[in-house]
């Protein structure tokens, strides 16, 4: 598969959840998480965290996911398949920390 093809696809899935996203935030539709268990996913809050840094409101943002800012980051490693530094223990480290981030920013979401 060509490099060309290859990131054509990526672009496309990426479009592809964009829109389910705005089609449920649309629709309304709840996180099926909270539905289930009645506790906040590690995402959820994300699509609000969004359109309010969108919107350049980046304390509302920061107030609805912690982890907003780390949704380019993560967008531009999948595009560049893993390999935005040199380093591999850098890269992967960096997706460590992001995920640590989110399990963190759940935890201090949790009812007590």
């Amino acid at each position: 598969m060509t490099k060309i093809k290859h990131l054509k696809e990526k672009i496309l899935i990426g479009l592809a959840v964009v829109a389910g996203v705005l089609v449920g935030r649309l629709l309304r539709i709840p996180c099926v998480f909270l539905w289930i268990t009645g506790y906040e996913c590690l995402g959820c809050g994300m699509t609000r965290a969004v359109v309010s840094a969108l919107n350049f409101d980046f304390a509302s943002a920061f107030q609805y996911h912690r982890m907003f800012w780390s949704l380019p980051i993560l967008g531009l490693y999948v595009l560049f398949d893993g390999k935005l530094f040199k380093n591999k223990v850098v890269n992967i480290g960096l997706l460590v920390l992001i995920f640590v981030g989110f399990i963190v920013n759940w935890m201090l979401n949790l009812p007590i």
